[in-house]
């Protein structure tokens, strides 16, 4: 396997009118995530809002807006008024990939202005807890089966569909692609045993695999994790 790409979140806002006729902020502001609940970046968002709260002196409210790999959520911050009231987390999928991959009615180098990287995460391989313990028997498993096993998307063009192909091409593989609208439902399946594969930050999979409810197989990256190092279940270092 190979280093594909370290996800990324960073947080994205309207431009703020010049005209401001009171002091801003002056009421709530609204943060977008373009995924559902519970995943990685609904996760920092809900952090970082109660971050702004207190040095803004005003409520964030977060709504999550989920689908098209990110892109629904994304049009709906565009569509917003440019006045600093409404901004928007996301990730290479939401703010870079989804723009190429579906007919969208925004252009995200001008009509968002970036605010902050909040945090960089490498993605990881992991699994259900069924699978075979070491990635060269998963990968003889999957060469045998071909199809048969499933891994989760956000749709064709996510961050997760390009690792999954890039895998498939890397090891002779075919995987049964399943798309979700984020990654807190496909883990849910995961942890459950309804899927068997997924591509996830690392950050949003260590509760999981340090509890023992799913294995890691690597982690896409040239350099081990110090998040996983203490976790029960050690991925392997991703090599070229």
């Amino acid at each position: 396997m190979v280093r594909l790409f370290s996800a990324t979140i960073c947080a994205i806002a309207l431009a703020i009118a010049s005209a401001v006729a009171q002091p801003f902020p002056s009421r709530p502001i609204t943060m977008i995530v373009p995924y559902p609940p519970g995943g990685p970046t609904d996760t920092l968002a809900r952090i970082f809002a109660e971050r702004l709260r207190a040095s803004l002196g005003q409520p964030v409210i977060i709504e999550n807006v989920g689908g098209g790999a990110g892109s629904i959520g994304v049009a709906r911050a565009a569509r917003a008024a440019p006045d600093g009231y409404t901004i928007a987390t996301g990730d290479q999928t939401s703010f870079v990939i989804s723009s190429l991959t579906n007919s969208v009615r925004y252009d995200v180098l001008k009509d968002f202005e970036p605010i902050a990287l909040l945090s960089t995460s490498p993605p990881a391989l992991v699994g259900r807890i069924e699978l075979p313990e070491k990635l060269g028997d998963l990968i003889a498993r999957l060469r045998t089966s071909a199809g048969s096993v499933s891994v989760g998307t956000f749709g064709k063009g996510s961050g997760p569909y390009i690792v999954a192909v890039a895998f498939e091409n890397m090891t002779g593989t075919r995987l049964q692609m399943v798309p979700y609208r984020g990654v807190a439902p496909a883990l849910q399946d995961l942890v459950a045993g309804r899927l068997d594969l997924q591509v996830v930050e690392v950050a949003g999979m260590l509760s999981h695999l340090r509890g023992g409810k799913l294995k890691a197989y690597a982690v896409l990256s040239d350099r081990r994790s110090p998040a996983t190092s203490s976790s029960r279940t050690k991925p392997r270092r991703a090599s070229a």
